[in-house]
Order: C-alpha cells, then structure tokens, then sequence
C-alpha cells in the first residue's frame, strides 16, 4: 500500500483559504495519515504562492502531541524518520528546490525525538524519487502544470492516491475535475 494524495490549486479559488487547507491536510497528524495531502499541483501563476504556505507552515509549532496547542508532533519511529530525511535528501539532485527544510529539525527539549519539521518540495516532476515514493510524513510536493486538464493527468498516471481535491470556485472546473 502506499498514498500519494493530490490537491489541484486553480487561479480562481479562495487563496487564503487553500493556503491554509493545504498546511493543515499536508502537516496534520505529521502526515502520518493515509489521506494526507501529499502533493499540490499548481496551476498556472497558482505556483508563485509556494513561499507563502512555507511561511504558513514556519508558524507551526512541534512537540509532544498529548500537549496543548502543538501541531506537529514526532513521527512514528526512528527508521521512518531516517526514510523521510533520505527522500528529501534525493530532491535537491533531482532537480527540485527544497523551499523549506525540516529534516535537520532538533527539538529543544526532546533531542532524541524522531522529529521532522514542515518541509516544502518545488518543481518537482513525475520522474523525481520523492513523488514516486510514498513519503509519510510531514513533507508536502509541489507540482506545477499550466492547465487543469494537465493536472487532471498528472493525478491519474501516478500509481498512487486514495484521494484527491480541487480548490476552484468554478462549478465547470469541479465538475470536470470530478468526472
């Protein structure tokens, strides 16, 4: 089994309210959920917003998940943390731009913790390791195409997905995204 659950970005949608969907269904849980959003494909200039759910995702606070007001807590167990950090390790030499990096994060007061803070991926195309891999944990792919048809594409040849979303406000665009 695997996920690789994608979210189409199109001009017309609500961007505040996509920008802080996609940081809470990409980081939630540390994205350690099989419906996490893994991916966000942009389209169009949609792309330009990547730095702003990077400063969206900065503000998140990492912990002890029992405490209040903690977003993120640490990831399940050590080698999984050790595949996340080598699977956005692979990014940079394949071509993506690592926007922010959480696989150096060492908490404060939990030193030993299988911590891994937020971590943006761009430009990242089908042929990249880290889309080709389920990362499962709190790691979200950036993908950029020009026209929702080419998204509606990108989501159907990955082999991967248990779900997926569209942020539009055009009925027209929704439903051929359903269809």
């Amino acid at each position: 089994m695997g996920a690789k659950n994608h979210a189409i970005i199109l001009p017309d949608c609500d961007k505040e309210d996509a920008l802080n969907n996609l940081v809470g269904a990409a980081f939630g849980a540390s994205g350690q959920r099989c419906m996490a959003l893994t991916t966000a494909v942009f389209v169009g200039d949609t792309h330009k917003w990547v730095d702003e759910i990077a400063e969206k995702a900065k503000s998140l606070k990492l912990g002890d998940g029992k405490e209040k007001d903690i977003d993120l807590a640490p990831v399940a167990y050590k080698e999984l943390k050790e595949r996340i950090v080598k699977l956005i390790k692979t990014a940079p030499g394949e071509g993506a731009r690592v926007v922010l990096d959480g696989s150096d994060y060492v908490h404060p007061k939990f030193s030993q913790g299988n911590f891994v803070a937020p971590t943006i991926i761009d430009n990242v195309t089908p042929d990249m390791t880290c889309y080709k891999e389920e990362i499962f944990g709190p790691v979200l792919i950036c993908m950029r195409v020009n026209t929702l048809q080419e998204a509606i594409d990108l989501i159907n040849n990955n082999a991967w997905g248990n779900g997926t979303a569209i942020f539009t406000k055009s009925g027209s665009a929704a439903r051929k995204f359903q269809n």
